[in-house]
């Protein structure tokens, strides 16, 4: 069974895509979509909410997600987070097939 991981960041004056669009360029996005065990990390911006940012992110399993929470990418990810002044709402599914 693998999880799906919904993250709405949330900022002001733009700065939630500002966020994803550093977290691109910077390569972060591409580390963590090498990550063994990730699935999927895609952003997504929601029409009726400029200041939202949606992160879909699934894994493989439980394990998987607990290696990258461990990770040295989530202190970069966490400092981007602060820099552009983000709150954050997380929603955790788990898929079944």
């Amino acid at each position: 069974m693998s999880l799906i991981i919904n993250i709405y960041y949330k900022g002001e004056n733009g700065n939630a895509r500002k966020f994803a669009e550093e977290m691109v360029s910077s390569g972060i996005v591409d580390r963590v979509r090498k990550e063994e065990g990730n699935l999927r990390y895609e952003y997504f911006f929601p029409m009726d909410d400029p200041e939202t940012v949606l992160l879909i992110d699934k894994w493989k399993d439980e394990k998987a997600l607990d290696i990258h929470h461990k990770s040295e990418m989530m202190k970069e990810i966490a400092t981007l987070r602060e820099k552009y002044n983000l709150s954050m709402r997380v929603e955790k599914y788990t898929e079944v097939v």
